[in-house]
């Protein structure tokens, strides 16, 4: 059992930032080759899903990560309020026509993990509700993987209270991240114990894994998202196609 609370927010104290933030220009480099064997292919298909708490950033790890890859090959798609269609559907409906085709990298900038998150720290979903949405998303996940060849990565960014709080803070303080700013995301900091219980029973719950990557150093976040993409799709040993014959 995964608990949040154990795992530390920062990198290791023996680790060089120069060094790392080097590897990292490496690996973002060596991400951009693989996925114009992906697209090339057309055999696989990546989800990438990006959950944490507020100002963990998610927005900066997408930028960070895929900084050397073509946007005609990836789409990234953030999942607000249900609009009314949606709610008139069930919770998986709009998510299911979000998902890649094959040769396609799609990142979701918060996921369908919503449903059974902020829907259960404010009680708008009940204890049963969200054990069955956690059966159809477990289930969901793995038909993609079987019938699409989809890969999915799936990483939570993990911040402590304290990053949290100086995050928000210049959200305030700095002109520059006025635009960020939400007065909501206070009000939400009230629930943090809550999310966070709520955040290991979707982690500890998913049948495909989730990585757990450390954000108070943003360095750190980026390297350890790259490297996991990486070392992953490495291992598909994806190869150009031949001229058709």
């Amino acid at each position: 059992m995964i608990k949040l609370s154990e795992i530390p927010t920062t990198p290791p104290e023996d680790l060089d930032r120069d060094e790392i933030e080097k590897k990292t220009e490496k690996l973002q480099e060596r991400l951009g080759d693989l996925q114009k064997l992906l697209y090339a292919e057309q055999e696989h298909a990546v989800l990438v899903i990006f959950q944490g708490m507020d100002a963990s950033g998610k927005d900066g790890a997408v930028k960070h990560t895929f900084k050397d890859c073509h946007p005609h090959g990836i789409s990234v798609h953030s999942f607000k309020k249900p609009t009314e269609e949606e709610l008139s559907h069930d919770f998986l409906w709009r998510v299911h026509q979000r998902v890649p085709a094959k040769g396609m990298i799609q990142v979701f900038n918060r996921s369908h993990y919503e449903d059974i998150l902020i829907q259960r720290v404010h009680g708008w979903i009940d204890d049963e509700r969200a054990y069955r949405r956690m059966t159809a998303i477990n289930a969901f996940e793995e038909l993609l993987e079987f019938d699409s060849n989809t890969h999915i990565f799936k990483f939570y960014l993990h911040l402590s209270y304290e990053q949290q709080r100086e995050e928000l803070q210049e959200r305030i303080d700095e002109p520059e991240k006025h635009w960020k700013h939400n007065p909501n995301d206070w009000k939400e900091r009230e629930h943090w114990d809550t999310y966070r219980k709520y955040y290991e029973y979707a982690i500890n719950e998913s049948h495909i894994p989730w990585t757990i990557v450390p954000v108070d150093k943003r360095w750190y976040r980026n390297y350890i998202v790259v490297k996991t993409l990486v070392e992953k799709l490495e291992s598909l040993n994806m190869q150009y196609p031949p001229l058709p014959i």
